[in-house]
């Protein structure tokens, strides 16, 4: 594994070590919690970022803006039909997935080039900015909580 293929696997890895703290001791009534009606809720956010692990990453690792795995529902993001056991059940999976794919990256894959909303950029820029999604949305959820707990005294 190239050292910029294990850089960005560390960059990911830091991101699921975050995202794990974050929603370890999360719970139903916490998923669908809001501190204003156009707040988006935990809910949301898992199902979202679920939703790249399985599809967004596997699209820039295919260098295929087209490709949605056989199966993936296409209400999967924020559907309140899914309990919060689900949800995590998937992201710890999708989670060990991309890892998994992460770990066979090659020099070749990131150089190839793809075209999709940045324009035509190298597969790595896309990759770069799936990984950063983790972080970010970890920061989301974190801060949901920490309003949630403010604002109910806990």
């Amino acid at each position: 594994m190239s050292e910029k293929v294990k850089t960005i696997k560390a960059f990911a890895e830091v991101g699921f070590s975050r995202l794990d703290r974050a929603t370890k001791d999360l719970t139903e009534e916490q998923l669908d919690w809001k501190s204003c009606s156009e707040a988006n809720t935990i809910r949301w956010i898992m199902t979202h970022i679920n939703s790249e692990l399985y599809t967004f990453i596997p699209k820039i690792l295919k260098a295929d803006k087209e490709y949605t795995p056989e199966g993936w529902p296409s209400d999967y993001i924020g559907n309140e039909s899914y309990s919060l056991e689900k949800i995590m059940k998937d992201y710890v999976e999708g989670k060990e997935k991309v890892l998994e794919k992460l770990g066979k990256v090659t020099e070749e894959t990131l150089a190839k080039e793809m075209d999709w909303f940045y324009g035509k950029v190298p597969v790595e820029n896309y990759l770069m900015l799936a990984v950063s999604e983790i972080l970010h949305h970890e920061g989301q959820i974190a801060a949901i909580l920490g309003v949630e707990k403010r604002m109910k005294g806990t």
